[in-house]
């Protein structure tokens, strides 16, 4: 097929972090387009498209089969990391769901990861857990990028194997929160997620001090962050 795989400029970005030659597996690879898409684009590239479900794993043979890319991507069907063996894939790329969901693929995948350099997460929600869960586990962060796309805002992270502790950055919790890297470059999507964030924020906050019982410690750290998203939108301005 010559048909040109229209990727989303979401998962057109995901793809810029692999390297040239890429070994990788895709978590959660939907109808497997960023696998065919990347194999397309780099000849040497080799791919395993994982997925949970029976029919998004049907979906993915069947783009597969119609690229003619059989031979340079192997589609499975398992949970998680449990679609890859070993040392099997340099890279991993789960995108697309929740950072708590990533964190668990993760953590239940921990054996899969000895020989795996890079990481590539692109969380809906929860970017902060993902980033703590990648350096609790001898993964580095080494840059971001920020997408917007039909109204919403993706952070994707990228991270690659730690070799030595004197590279460990040790980043704040405000840089966490913002991502650091996203932080550093502060474009105008940055600014408009946080915009969004910040107004979100202040209802749920005025919500929580109306309630009947007050959780006083959420309203406290939820005030801390709103205090460090102000300070932010106000550096911009």
């Amino acid at each position: 097929m010559s048909q040109k795989i229209n990727l989303s400029n979401r998962l057109k970005k995901v793809a810029l972090f692999l390297p040239k030659g890429a070994n990788f597996a895709d978590i959660g690879s939907d109808h497997a387009y960023l696998p065919c898409y990347v194999c397309r684009q780099d000849r040497v590239a080799k791919a395993i498209a994982g997925e949970v479900n029976v029919g998004p794993f049907n979906s993915a043979k069947t783009t597969v089969q119609a690229y003619q890319l059989s031979d340079k991507i192997d589609v499975r069907l398992g949970d998680g990391l449990q679609v890859i063996e070993k040392g099997e894939v340099k890279q991993i790329v789960i995108a697309g769901m929740g950072g708590p969901l990533i964190q668990s693929i993760l953590e239940n995948g921990k054996d899969k990861l000895q020989h795996v350099e890079q990481i590539i997460a692109q969380p809906n929600v929860d970017a902060r857990g993902v980033r703590k869960w990648l350096m609790a586990h001898n993964f580095q962060l080494t840059d971001e990028e920020l997408v917007e796309e039909n109204g919403h805002f993706y952070e994707i992270i990228n991270a690659t194997k730690r070799h030595d502790n004197s590279l460990l950055n040790r980043w704040t919790e405000k840089e966490l929160l913002f991502g650091p890297f996203l932080l550093a470059k502060q474009t105008s999507d940055f600014y408009r997620k946080w915009q969004h964030e910040m107004e979100k924020m202040t209802r749920v906050i005025n919500q929580m001090k109306q309630a009947t019982i007050r959780d006083e410690k959420k309203i406290t750290e939820f005030e801390r962050e709103l205090s460090w998203i102000k300070e932010v939108m106000n550096d911009g301005n």
